[in-house]
């Protein structure tokens, strides 16, 4: 007998990977596992998106407010790039909606940005003012 999905994921999931290796395909909960799957796909993408958040709001922070630029942004900056690359690595079907996530994060991020620098809403600009090319160049601080 099948292990509920929603009464313990753990033991239905241990389950079900039992029954895919054992190739007893015609007792998996197919519904389920498709559902998960899609949702482990949406999870990468969330994450994606999360990192590029942090990132704009760090290269925002620096380029408008560079009296307090510091090491702590620096290693936000390095940090989300690098985390950025390893899910792009691990999963190079998302390098193409970079730039529109990019785009999708960018007024949560000068959000952040404006919150935590206390300017004014007219000091960053309403559009993304950096490109894929520039955000994940390592080597790119704006002045």
């Amino acid at each position: 007998m099948n292990t509920k999905y929603e009464s313990d994921f753990y033991a239905w999931a241990q389950q079900n990977a039992a029954l895919l290796r054992s190739g007893q395909l015609s007792l998996i909960d197919v519904d389920q596992i498709a559902e998960e799957l899609e949702d482990m796909g949406k999870s990468e993408r969330r994450a994606l998106g999360s990192h590029l958040r942090v990132l704009l709001t760090h290269l925002l922070k620096w380029r408008y407010q560079p009296s307090h630029r510091g090491v702590s942004w620096r290693l936000s900056v390095r940090n989300a790039r690098l985390d950025i690359a390893t899910i792009i690595k691990d999963s190079p079907s998302l390098k193409p909606q970079v730039d529109a996530l990019l785009n999708d994060e960018y007024p949560g991020a000068r959000s952040l940005a404006l919150d935590e620098t206390g300017l004014p809403p007219t000091a960053m600009p309403a559009h993304c003012p950096f490109d894929v090319e520039q955000a994940l160049d390592a080597d790119y601080w704006p002045e």
